[in-house]
């Protein structure tokens, strides 16, 4: 592939995730819209968008795909002694906006969750296809979270942020044992960072990604009402929104 495709926003279509770029990693196409009918087409098929204010909309498909699979999330000593404390009541789809917003607002590098982002990733929200998990302080107060999208068995995590020292990593921890006991098979994380390869995520090849996703984007979960089912064991019960 030597062109990108522009995508016209009348027509709703991507190319094969395949035909991506090399260079940069996984660029696949440009331009259509961020309609929610766009964005569960884009995720299907191993893709999402990635761009600032200053771009038209980037859709992209790495290679490898950076994923957690659910039953193999990591939990460090530092990380046992917090879930022990119980420093964190951890809920879902409590704040989503809030939560959203503050990954917009706190990233260091800038951001690519525009306005327009946002606006969509929340009418995605209002429609049961994205999810939030949240952590709150026994202050009461929001210090961590993470929202992402769900399509049948398979969760595609979007983006997370931590006010607070590993809240961020419990909500992982939260999340990735109710979605094994949810019937989930895999969270996509998209592309590798060293947190997240410590948390347990690795790489697998692009095809091998596809693969999963179509048997499991079709495929009912066991559980789809997003209500927690596993909290730490020995932590307080209000932990978890049962």
């Amino acid at each position: 592939m030597t062109s990108l495709p522009w995508l016209d926003p009348d027509q709703l279509w991507f190319p094969p995730a395949d035909q991506a770029l090399d260079d940069p990693d996984g660029l696949l196409a440009v331009g259509g819209d961020l309609s929610t009918e766009r964005l569960r087409l884009a995720y299907r098929n191993g893709i999402f968008p990635w761009f600032t204010d200053e771009q038209p909309i980037l859709w992209w498909s790495p290679d490898p795909r950076c994923v957690l699979f659910p039953d193999e999330i990591h939990i460090s000593r530092s990380l046992k002694r917090t879930l022990n404390s119980g420093a964190f009541q951890i809920t879902v789809d409590q704040n989503f906006t809030g939560v959203i917003r503050h990954c917009a607002h706190l990233r260091s590098e800038g951001t690519w969750i525009t306005n327009d982002m946002m606006a969509s990733y929340t009418r995605l929200h209002s429609q049961g296809a994205a999810h939030s998990v949240e952590a709150w302080n026994r202050d009461g107060k929001l210090v961590g979270g993470l929202y992402g999208v769900a399509l049948g068995q398979c969760f595609f995590g979007e983006s997370m942020f931590s006010l607070e020292t590993n809240a961020s990593k419990v909500v992982m921890v939260h999340l990735a044992r109710n979605l094994e006991l949810w019937g989930y098979r895999i969270m996509d994380c998209q592309v590798e960072s060293d947190h997240l390869l410590r948390m347990g995520a690795r790489t697998i090849p692009r095809r091998e990604f596809l693969s999963i996703l179509r048997a499991g984007v079709d495929a009912p979960p066991e559980q789809d009402a997003w209500r927690l089912k596993w909290r730490w064991p020995g932590a307080d019960p209000a932990t978890t929104n049962e």
